[in-house]
């Protein structure tokens, strides 16, 4: 059986989850059949996910708000919408404003 997701709704829902959450944050897993995983994460303005490792292979689509996406490489500020190849380096993620993303990775 297939599931289907109102991506609209999980992000009003993460976002409320969120504001409630002391660290700003709320996430789920939607997807998981290996090798792929995709994630709703929401985070409140100025929280983020501190530097980690990257996966074999990630994106992150912005559903909601304005993320910046550090990494050595050079950083990215992605806003609504927007779909980045996220780089094969340790990268974080800051929320520059109240903001919903969906993260796809491909796990090794």
């Amino acid at each position: 059986m297939t599931t289907t997701y109102d991506l609209p709704a999980l992000a009003d829902e993460h976002l409320a989850a969120a504001h409630r959450d002391a660290h700003g944050r709320s996430a789920e897993v939607l997807v998981r059949e290996d090798p792929l995983r995709q994630s709703v994460i929401a985070l409140t303005e100025g929280s983020a996910l501190e530097e980690h490792n990257t996966p074999q292979s990630a994106t992150l689509l912005v559903l909601r708000g304005r993320v910046r996406l550090t990494a050595v490489s050079g950083d990215a500020d992605l806003t609504q919408n927007e779909l980045h190849a996220i780089p094969q380096e340790r990268h974080g993620l800051v929320a520059l404003t109240d903001a919903v993303v969906l993260l796809t990775a491909v796990m090794a």
